[in-house]
């Protein structure tokens, strides 16, 4: 019985470190390419797409998870994983492109079941976000 029990913990553990590994490590193949636009800046280009996907859950008031993208600083910085939402210069390194790009299961922005009310980002909308990144996200 003793056994049993052993096994039925390692197993577990075993199928909770897969689910780890894989919320760490997202499938970047399936990342839209960055677009080929240069200059881009958080004001022109970013914040325009936010405003109608993320700011009224993530903006100044009652921000969800503290994760606030009503300005570059706070889109950058991340919420309350204390982990940087944005990796100037690498975006497919950036856990805000792999959310918005529904790589991470239970972590898609905006969430699947608010969709009605916040549309997804268009893949080339996340190509501009990811090319904003790999620019240095100034």
């Amino acid at each position: 019985m003793k056994n049993l029990v052993v096994i039925t913990c390692i197993t577990f553990v075993a199928a909770l470190a897969v689910q780890l590994a894989a919320a760490k490590d997202p499938d970047i193949s399936k990342l839209p390419p960055a677009a080929k636009k240069e200059g881009l800046t958080f004001d022109k280009d970013i914040k325009p797409l936010i405003e109608n996907s993320c700011l009224k859950c993530h903006g100044a008031e009652k921000p969800k998870s503290k994760y606030r993208v009503d300005s570059r600083e706070a889109f950058i910085k991340g919420g309350e994983s204390e982990e940087a939402a944005v990796v100037p210069g690498k975006s497919e390194k950036s856990p805000v492109v792999h959310y918005v790009a529904d790589l991470v299961e239970d972590m898609e922005m905006p969430p699947t079941d608010k969709r009605d009310k916040y549309p997804k980002m268009t893949a080339e909308q996340i190509g501009i976000l990811r090319a904003w990144i790999d620019q240095g996200a100034k």
